[in-house]
């Protein structure tokens, strides 16, 4: 899904499901909740998951992402999910912020 003017519109997975529609094979996601991407990213910038955040606004994918790669968490209220949602998942991120701001003195 991504962000537009009127509202979410469909994005990546509706073209991928066209493509696996038509070729019969699942595509091989590397884009978030996967750690391969966090850890590729982590790497091409020497950096250490216990030293790295992951912020986001979606819980099925930025907070899952960042759980899977062994990052502190952290789901911003300012976007997609909410405070309610984030409850009924299995898994909850490190921390719950109203928005970035929030973090800026922390840095």
């Amino acid at each position: 899904v991504g962000p537009a003017p009127g509202g979410p519109l469909p994005a990546t997975g509706s073209v991928a499901a066209l493509i696996s529609r038509a070729s019969g094979v699942e595509p091989y996601f590397v884009g978030k909740p996967n750690p391969l991407m966090v850890r590729t990213a982590l790497n091409a910038i020497e950096a250490h998951s216990e030293h790295t955040a992951m912020i986001g606004d979606r819980m099925d994918t930025d907070v899952l992402a960042g759980l899977e790669a062994g990052l502190h968490t952290i789901l911003v209220l300012s976007g997609v999910s909410t405070r309610e949602q984030a409850e009924r998942h299995a898994y909850r991120p490190s921390r719950i912020v109203e928005s970035v701001a929030e973090l800026v003195d922390e840095i």
